[in-house]
């Protein structure tokens, strides 16, 4: 599998910009899938449910199914959080994988930034960064400048650096 990642600082297009891509690489043929990272409190249940009942009861794993797909929920309870490579390999085999963060894992990646931003750019002290998206005008410090908004331009990029045909 590929991996690729996006990266930024939070409101600087992250999100938008990782659905974008995988509608694009989809529609030219490839099987794409996401990894994102959250914060610390994140939770994808509700209180009330059934499965939210099961896992603060204690349970270490809760799987739920439908008839339109299913989740795996693992709670670590006491153990230290997963790095991305552990994670991958919970992950069924696709063309590529688009990773939203992880800024501190060694994979390539694309730093988005708006002109809505008041902050530095990370690939200032970033070394695996090795293009910005933007759509302003800035020194990206040598990395190719990409337009944020030309999600096809950014799809011919991320295909042509991580070899997919």
């Amino acid at each position: 599998m590929k991996l690729f990642g996006i990266v930024g600082w939070k409101n600087s297009g992250k999100t938008t910009t990782v659905a974008a891509l995988v509608t694009e690489l989809r529609s030219r043929g490839f099987s794409v899938s996401t990894v994102k990272h959250a914060h610390h409190a994140f939770d994808l249940d509700q209180p009330g449910r059934d499965s939210y009942k099961h896992r603060e009861a204690g349970a270490q794993e809760v799987l739920i199914s439908s008839g339109n797909r299913w989740a795996l929920m693992h709670e670590l309870r006491d153990e230290e959080e997963f790095c991305l490579d552990e994670l991958l390999t919970k992950m069924t085999p696709v063309d590529l994988i688009l990773v939203e963060g992880f800024k501190k894992e060694p994979h390539a990646k694309i730093e988005c930034h708006r002109s809505s931003s008041e902050m530095p750019l990370i690939c200032s002290k970033d070394d695996t960064i090795i293009a910005v998206a933007t759509d302003v005008d800035v020194d990206t410090l040598g990395l190719p400048k990409l337009d944020l908004n030309n999600v096809p331009a950014l799809a011919d990029y991320i295909i042509k650096h991580v070899g997919l045909r």
